[in-house]
């Protein structure tokens, strides 16, 4: 299988920290945002950026998990059932203004669900999305990042696997493989 690298350990150190000073400009003092990392992918960059934020501005944003796994739109239609992720949250979302960070943004479906979840915990003032890739060209739904690390053309044969130090890989990095067609 072959693979293509997208973004390497720097690039994406790079990349956080750009995250990190785009929504200091966007959000003040964050006194009204909390920021939510979509589960299963999202939490490791949801606790990267906010321990970025508090090194960069001091301030500490209000974090939690969210797990969109019943507000799917094909949890019923797998042969298996999927797996519930723990749902972290212990603010209401009522009025704020909420990023959703998650590390890729394929067809859009989870990031639908995701704002379906959301709603149980308050109607936001404002959601944005943030996702470290891109993948431009094959959404299902209008969904757009309002901050993005990289976008990309990507077939539907192909996948976009990131990796992180913390679960267990050499360092942090993107990349593109084929599926593998045998």
């Amino acid at each position: 299988m072959q693979k293509r690298l997208v973004l390497d350990e720097e690039q994406i150190a790079i990349t956080l920290r750009r995250f990190c000073h785009q929504l200091i400009e966007n959000h003040d003092d964050f006194e009204n945002t909390v920021l939510l990392g979509l589960q299963p992918r999202g939490t490791l960059l949801v606790d990267k950026i906010v321990a970025l934020l508090k090194e960069i501005s001091g301030v500490t944003v209000p974090s939690g998990y969210l797990d969109a796994t019943f507000h799917r739109d094909d949890f019923r239609r797998r042969d298996l059932p999927l797996k519930a992720n723990e749902t972290k949250i212990n603010f209401l979302v009522e009025g704020k203004k909420v990023i959703l960070i998650d590390d890729v943004l394929y067809k859009g479906r989870s990031v639908r669900a995701a704002m379906d979840a959301m709603i149980a915990f308050g109607r936001p003032q404002k959601v944005e999305l943030m996702v470290l890739v891109d993948r431009k060209l094959t959404r299902d739904y209008p969904i757009m990042p309002d901050y993005f690390g990289v976008r990309i053309n990507t077939l539907e044969s192909q996948y976009v696997i990131v990796e992180w130090k913390e679960q267990g890989h050499e360092k942090d990095s993107i990349w593109i493989t084929e599926k593998d067609k045998s």
